[in-house]
């Protein structure tokens, strides 16, 4: 039986040609392998794990060998500091839609109440963390997945959100009449036939929370023609999109009649949001 370090070692050596983090996968799969913290092999880098333990860990080294999501693994990713879990019903949380949450925060009041929808909710990020953020906020949330809704309401009260109301819905379809002032989603905006659906981690991600028609502008077409009727006026709507949609995105809103159209930049300096302000008719 190997050491703690030797495992390591082994599993770092077989990782390097498949993934960019070989070192931080093979410790975080050590770790879920033997129900400890990182902190525990730098403590102890001779000891040597149970058989049990050793079969665990090469059995998620093969899964991750294979592509895998790290993600997918370990059942759970952080999202604005907190702990969400997933699962290939969901799609996996990425840093870049923090932006949403930093914009939402911008836009609605901290001291009194405002209502908030989020469209395909996946996971249930963006409602839960707005919903912790704001919590005078009313908060619905809605996806056409039920396995995915099954996810966000077990996030939603591991995080003392149980108040939002999650709407099994095909966008606004079961959505019942409200004046929002925020319409927030991050839909799927891949185009059908793009190339890095078959790289990465978006292999083992729910096709429908990732692609759409139209070269993927149609859910965004679809929940920016529909909004306005859900909107008070004045209110927000903000929906992410791919680094190479902002024009069209822009031309969407436009097109649909809303004004103060601008596209918000991420970390990388892409652009992966677009808001529009719901004018009066």
């Amino acid at each position: 039986m190997g050491t703690i370090t030797t495992l390591l070692e082994d599993a770092v050596s077989r990782l390097s040609n498949s993934s960019d983090s070989a070192a931080l996968d093979a410790e975080i799969l050590l770790c879920l392998s033997l129900e400890k913290p990182r902190s525990y092999l730098r403590a102890w880098p001779d000891r040597k794990p149970e058989p049990q333990q050793i079969r665990r860990f090469q059995a998620l080294l093969r899964q991750r060998l294979q592509g895998a999501p790290i993600a997918y693994l370990t059942g759970r990713r952080e999202f604005w500091s907190r702990e969400f879990r997933v699962t290939p019903a969901v799609l996996i949380p990425r840093p870049e839609t923090e932006l949403l949450i930093e914009i939402s925060l911008a836009l609605l009041p901290h001291d009194r109440p405002a209502k908030i929808i989020d469209l395909g909710t996946g996971s249930g990020i963006i409602a839960v963390t707005l919903a912790k953020e704001l919590p005078q906020t009313e908060v619905i949330a809605t996806d056409f997945s039920q396995a995915a809704l099954e996810i966000a309401k077990y996030n939603a009260e591991q995080h003392g959100a149980a108040h939002i109301r999650f709407l099994h819905s095909d966008w606004f379809t079961s959505v019942p009449s409200a004046a929002f002032d925020l319409v927030v989603s991050n839909p799927p905006y891949i185009a059908e036939n793009d190339v890095h659906l078959g790289q990465g981690d978006v292999r083992f991600e729910p096709r429908s929370a990732l692609t759409a028609p139209s070269q993927g502008l149609a859910d965004i077409r679809t929940i920016a023609g529909e909004a306005r009727r859900y909107l008070r006026t004045g209110g927000h709507l903000l929906i992410e999109h791919g680094y190479d949609q902002e024009s069209a995105a822009q031309a969407i809103f436009r097109d649909a009649g809303y004004d103060q159209v601008q596209t918000y930049k991420d970390l990388s300096g892409q652009p992966r949001a677009t808001y529009g302000r719901n004018r009066a008719s």
